[in-house]
C-alpha cells in the first residue's frame, strides 16, 4: 500500500488496531511518526470510533482537514466478530476485569441460543456498560466505576442489524454482528447471557467493518509506522 501524498491537506488511514493498544495510543503514535516525517509541529490526527484496549481491528485514522470527516465515519454501520463466554459476569463486561458471579449453564441449549439471538434484532434500548468513556458530570464513566460509584445509566436506542451465532463450543459463543453507531457488544454479551437466564461477558472482539471499509484493507500498525519512519 502507498502512504497518501498529503497528510496536512487530508488523508485517511484504515488500520488494524493491535490487542492491549487504546485507540488513542495509535492516534498518538501515528500523529508523532507523520509530524516527524513532515518536520512539523503539529498536525491534527484523529480517529473515528473507539475501541476497547482489549478489542482489535478497524480503526478509521484521520489528519489535517479530513478530520472533518470524522463524524460522517463515525454515523456508519460497524460490524463486528468475537467470543461471549456464557456462565459468568465481569464489572466491565469483558475480560477486562475479574468474573464478579457465576451462574449455572446446564440448561443453556443450542435451540434457547438461537431462540434469544432473534430477540436481539433490530431496533432496541441498550444500557452502557459502566466502564465505558461516557462522560458523566464532566468525569468519564469508567474512572467512576474504578471508584465504586454506582450510576443509573438511562437506556439508549441502538439498531442490531444481524447478529449471527458462528459457532457454540460449551460454554462459549463465537458471533457475528452488524450495528448502529452507538452500540456497545459489551453490553450486547451481558444482555444475552441474562436473556439464557445465565451471565455472559465479552473475551474476544474485532470490528471487520466500518460502512463498505474494511479490515482486509487496513495498514498492519508496525508496517504502517515502518513505512512512515522511511
Amino acid at each position: 500500500m502507498q502512504l497518501p501524498s498529503d497528510f496536512q491537506a487530508g488523508a485517511m488511514l484504515l488500520v488494524d488496531k493491535p490487542k492491549g493498544w487504546t485507540s488513542f495510543d495509535v492516534v498518538n503514535k501515528i500523529r508523532y511518526k507523520i509530524k516527524h516525517r513532515l518536520g512539523v509541529k503539529k498536525i491534527k490526527v484523529g480517529h473515528a470510533g473507539t475501541l476497547d484496549p482489549m478489542a482489535t481491528g478497524l480503526l478509521i485514522i484521520c489528519t489535517g482537514k479530513f478530520t472533518k470527516k470524522i463524524d460522517s465515519y463515525q454515523g456508519l454501520p460497524k460490524e463486528y466478530t468475537g467470543t461471549i463466554q456464557l456462565g459468568a459476569t465481569t464489572p466491565s463486561y469483558d475480560a477486562e476485569s475479574e468474573v464478579d458471579e457465576t451462574f449455572s449453564t446446564t440448561h443453556i441449549t443450542p435451540e434457547l441460543l438461537e431462540e434469544k439471538r432473534l430477540t436481539f434484532l433490530g431496533e432496541q434500548a441498550q444500557i452502557p456498560p459502566m466502564f465505558s468513556a461516557i462522560k458523566v458530570d464532566g468525569q468519564r464513566l469508567y474512572k467512576k466505576a474504578r471508584k465504586g460509584e454506582k450510576i443509573e445509566l438511562k437506556p439508549r436506542q441502538v439498531t442490531i442489524f444481524d447478529f449471527d451465532l458462528t459457532d457454540i463450543r460449551s460454554e462459549a459463543v463465537d458471533f457475528r454482528v452488524t450495528c448502529s453507531k452507538g452500540t456497545y457488544i459489551r453490553s450486547l454479551a451481558y444482555d444475552y447471557g441474562k436473556s439464557v437466564n445465565s451471565g455472559g461477558y465479552l473475551t474476544v472482539l474485532c470490528r471487520t467493518k466500518i460502512g463498505e471499509y474494511c479490515l482486509e484493507d487496513a495498514w498492519n500498525l508496525e508496517e504502517l509506522v515502518e513505512k512512515l519512519e522511511n
